[in-house]
């Protein structure tokens, strides 16, 4: 097993490009079952969880290439229906293949996925939609067998929660459905967004992804594309709580400003000034930073609960105190122990974390157990004295790009052993 050790209090300074957004690479790459023939996918991110993905299209009989974060894939061998348990473990993303590989073959049979403990994730909803476009689907000893039987058609379907997955699912499974398919209360993320620009290229039909309905007129079949993933967003607001917590001046290139539209203002809150042209987003901080009073995560346009936990580990050494209400996930703060291993003063209870700022933190040997909580123990090991020895760096290495390569070329002292 890999681990990091930060040397911290370097500050750090330049420039670097932020990398394709995980959650948009992973449904498209799924999205690549049904557009027959060839898709080039540029700014695809080599993480473990994209290569999972890409693990299974090779299963499902795709063949897939990969150089210079440019990912091709052609799917015209494509012949099975079923994905083993142990692929499905590997990614949670990997639930997105439920509603392509049904859409192109007309019936798939998967396990449960797998993904990072940061509480209950139910795919009821998913199931529940497919069922409304005409899935038969059985559910058996961790097993799911979908089929359907009459083909896919078009329905009216309302979310009782947006979720992220259960839209992608709907999107993916409708865009070839007979009929026309209107989802309400769908997920409004960027990366829903993304997804059906993609489907669009192939010849979809969709209208009005990004907003809380959105209609999609079925289509016979759908070929191949060239499409550049967006930036990620999630990743940008871990750089940022980077330079935060060092005092930095830092830019970040290849960025959408109006998906961090929830962020920057907490950060701002808090004493870091930016700055915005074009697609580049200059970070500067102060010395120390202040306390960033209450903050509620809530799906997208609110605050995104995948950059809570980095902005809990920028508060830690904050003046003064934080309040974060996590409305997402329950299990979400599994951080704040180890964190609490470098001198940080944070009680949780329940959805709620009180965090008192402390002059510094101290350089530990700490454990990662999800993906977004080892990126809030390497923002910490960051700003603490002496050096911070990371475990689980498998964990960060589900959505971050080499990320101890980045860190480096802004000037931090951080190896991977």
């Amino acid at each position: 097993m890999s681990k990091l050790y930060i040397t911290g209090q370097k500050r750090l300074s330049g420039a670097v490009t932020v990398q394709g957004a995980k959650n948009s690479a992973l449904p498209i790459l799924a999205a690549c079952v049904l557009a027959r023939g060839e898709s080039v996918l540029y700014r695809c991110p080599q993480l473990s969880d994209t290569e999972a993905s890409l693990r299974i299209l090779r299963w499902l009989g795709c063949r897939t290439e990969r150089a210079d974060g440019t990912v091709l894939v052609h799917n015209d061998g494509l012949t099975r229906c079923d994905i083993p348990d142990a692929l499905m473990r590997q990614t949670r993303g990997s639930i997105v293949f439920l509603g392509a590989v049904l859409a192109r073959q007309g019936k798939v049979r998967l396990s449960f996925p797998g993904g990072c403990a940061i509480g209950q994730r139910p795919i009821d909803l998913h199931l529940k939609a497919l069922r409304r476009l005409g899935a038969v689907i059985r559910e058996r000893h961790g097993w799911l067998d979908c089929r359907a039987p009459h083909g896919l058609k078009g329905a009216d379907i309302t979310l009782p929660f947006p979720s992220v997955g259960a839209t992608e699912n709907v999107l993916l499974s409708a865009c070839t459905a007979e009929g026309v398919t209107t989802l309400t209360n769908a997920a409004r993320e960027p990366e829903i967004r993304d997804l059906a620009d993609y489907l669009n290229r192939c010849g979809a039909r969709i209208s009005g992804a990004g907003e809380s309905v959105i209609m999609i007129e079925g289509v016979r079949s759908l070929s191949g594309c060239a499409h550049a993933l967006i930036p990620d967003r999630i990743v940008a607001a871990t750089l940022i709580a980077c330079a935060a917590v060092t005092g930095s001046t830092v830019t970040l290139k290849g960025v959408v400003h109006s998906h961090l539209a929830a962020v920057l203002p907490v950060f701002e809150d808090a004493g870091v000034a930016f700055s915005a042209r074009e697609d580049e987003l200059r970070v500067a901080a102060p010395q120390r930073l202040r306390s960033m009073k209450i903050i509620r995560t809530m799906p997208y346009p609110g605050f995104p609960t995948d950059a809570q936990a980095p902005l809990l580990a920028a508060a830690a050494t904050a003046d003064g105190t934080t309040v974060i209400m996590e409305n997402i996930f329950e299990n979400r703060y599994r951080h704040a122990a180890e964190l609490a291993r470098m001198g940080a003063d944070i009680k949780t209870e329940g959805k709620f974390a009180l965090i008192e700022g402390v002059p510094r933190l101290y350089g530990a040997a700490v454990e990662a157990s999800d993906l977004r909580g080892a990126a809030a123990l390497a923002v910490a090991g960051l700003c603490a004295e002496g050096v911070t020895e990371l475990g689980g760096v498998c964990y960060l290495e589900r959505g971050y790009e080499r990320f101890e390569e980045v860190l480096s070329s802004l000037g931090a002292d951080v190896k991977k052993v």
